[in-house]
């Protein structure tokens, strides 16, 4: 006698499979995430990063999971930081490449607040924003 597969049972199946498939995917992201940030991290010697990299390729969940513990704020922080050097050198090349200075811009506010298109508000605002780069 054959079994016949009904449709619940196959839509149950796919759920699975997409559910697993999602954790997989998310297991190489924590993972990548992690080896990435034990090769950028400045405040980790060599011997230390070989220990860090053995024990998360020796015993991948718990070393993950160790590494998150005790090195996730810094996590956190080389990140951030990254992001910044990057945008710092955008905004620097984007300069670069249009030709203006600070000086340049705080000329082109003050004609904008003296025709009266921005307000002492937003011009202090911008100005700060300027200043601040």
């Amino acid at each position: 006698m054959e079994e016949t597969v009904g449709f619940f049972d196959v839509i149950w199946s796919g759920f699975w499979l997409i559910f697993w498939l999602f954790l997989l995917v998310a297991w190489f992201w924590v993972l990548i995430s992690v080896l990435a940030d034990v090769f950028r991290s400045k405040d980790i010697g060599g011997f230390a990063k070989a220990l860090w990299i053995a024990f998360v390729i020796i015993i991948p969940w718990l070393g993950v999971l160790c590494y998150i513990i005790i090195r996730g704020g810094k996590m956190q922080e080389n990140s951030a930081r990254q992001m910044q050097a990057m945008e710092d050198a955008q905004r620097s090349y984007i300069r670069n490449i249009a030709g203006t200075s600070p000086a340049a811009e705080l000329e082109k506010l003050v004609e904008l607040k003296e025709k009266g298109v921005i307000t002492d508000a937003e011009f202090a605002a911008q100005k700060a924003k300027i200043l601040a780069e």
